[in-house]
């Protein structure tokens, strides 16, 4: 589609569609159309679908585990699971155009990250139920990677793939990504002289300071991929190589929102809010009105490509801290570690309730080689910043070099025990 125009009328076709198709084989989201007193038929722009009921993470709960499901359970050819906090996981299904669709996207991503046919790609994301590894792996596949498919965990192993099979592009978690750099270290192995050059990052927030580090470690570019389970796993949007710092949003596929996170009504490109998101073609679990819960903005196409780009997450709407009356996100503290040379990228936030009163305690590690009057400067200088940029007093625990564990996955940061 080479105009806006053109995607923006091919995409009310598909939208129709698969507002039809989901009313039609799900009675969960028909009766949630019935309450709200809408039918496929109302859908007569792209602007009617702010008329159309939200999905919710709750609904798969309540329909655990096929209630989602638009087509018979022998028309699909994979499930997946995500973690769900209430002991469930979530159920997601896939026909086979589900999953030709998802290895197209995929590719998209790698391309416009810079992957060509023929590059060695180490995927590092997690494989079996968790969508990151069999997802990027498909798409890598069909773009005519070499895909290395070493999942997550066993950095030793890892080292030894990439010292020895000299991938171009690795696929990981951010987190991960500065774990294996510590380890490549240990072993003596400089990061910046491996054969990488291009890292593919997603499935947590992180921080420009964080892109930085993991692109000073180890010489590469460092870009954002991003999707959830619910809308179709890693490749809903991406950070092309061409014009970093927001990810193009494959628009022909998925229908992005912003909302207000409190009250749902839909906000402007520009404004920041609660990312939304409507699958336009697939089968067995079509999304209407997906709340996210992640926090990001819309704007405006760049270069040739006519589809909208989203900033990078900066956190979840349900990961906001509010401590003694004042909203922070975990990713805004991690840009002060980062920014400090003195200290590593690894920390822990934890929150306590003494009586009446919040107490936030931030461990970070020291950087190796920091003596302790530097570490001292660099514990002051936290502190100093969360006073004055955010008004809160924290207490800051300097660690040693490697004390804080390190994820093989998604990184657990946060630890609220006012809960």
């Amino acid at each position: 589609m080479d105009s806006r125009a053109d995607l923006e009328r091919e995409q009310l076709k598909r939208l129709q569609w698969s507002v039809a198709h989901t009313y039609k084989n799900t009675p969960y989201y028909r009766a949630k159309c019935e309450t709200a007193g809408v039918t496929p038929d109302d859908l007569k722009t792209l602007a009617d679908l702010a008329r159309f009921p939200f999905t919710l993470k709750s609904d798969f709960r309540e329909n655990y585990p096929f209630g989602m499901f638009a087509v018979p359970q022998d028309q699909c050819v994979r499930l997946h699971a995500s973690s769900g906090t209430s002991g469930k996981p979530t159920i997601v299904g896939y026909t086979q155009a589900d999953l030709d669709l998802w290895n197209t996207l995929i590719a998209r991503c790698i391309a416009a990250a810079g992957g060509e046919r023929g590059d060695v790609l180490h995927n590092a994301y997690g494989y079996g139920l968790f969508t990151g590894g069999l997802g990027l792996h498909g798409g890598a596949e069909k773009l005519g990677c070499v895909v290395v498919p070493a999942s997550g965990g066993q950095t030793e192993r890892q080292i030894q793939l990439i010292c020895d099979l000299k991938p171009r592009i690795i696929c990981c978690t951010p987190s991960y990504m500065l774990a294996l750099g510590e380890a490549l270290e240990r072993a003596g192995i400089d990061p910046r002289e491996t054969s990488l050059e291009i890292g593919i990052h997603g499935a947590e927030p992180w921080s420009e300071e964080m892109r930085g580090e993991i692109e000073k470690r180890f010489d590469i570019t460092a870009l954002d991929i991003y999707g959830l389970s619910e809308v179709l796993g890693p490749g809903v949007a991406q950070e092309r190589a061409d014009a970093r710092g927001a990810l193009t949003v494959w628009e022909d596929a998925f229908l992005p929102e912003i909302v207000d996170p409190k009250t749902g009504e839909p906000l402007p490109d520009g404004e920041e809010g609660e990312l939304v998101f409507t699958s336009l073609s697939k089968e067995a679990l079509p999304i209407i009105r997906y709340r996210t819960g992640d926090l990001s903005r819309l704007s405006a196409p760049v270069g040739d490509v006519p589809m909208r780009r989203m900033d990078r997450i900066t956190g979840r709407s349900d990961d906001m801290l509010i401590i003694r009356g004042v909203n922070i996100f975990p990713r805004q503290i991690e840009e002060l570690i980062v920014s400090e040379p003195a200290l590593s990228p690894h920390y822990r936030i934890d929150v306590h309730r003494d009586g009446a009163m919040d107490r936030l305690v931030i461990t970070c590690e020291a950087a190796l080689a920091c003596d302790i009057a530097t570490c001292d400067g660099a514990r002051n200088s936290v502190s100093l910043r969360m006073k004055s940029r955010y008004g809160l007093h924290a207490e800051i625990v300097i660690a040693d070099p490697g004390a804080l564990p390190r994820s093989e996955g998604k990184a657990k940061r946060v630890f609220d025990h006012r809960k």
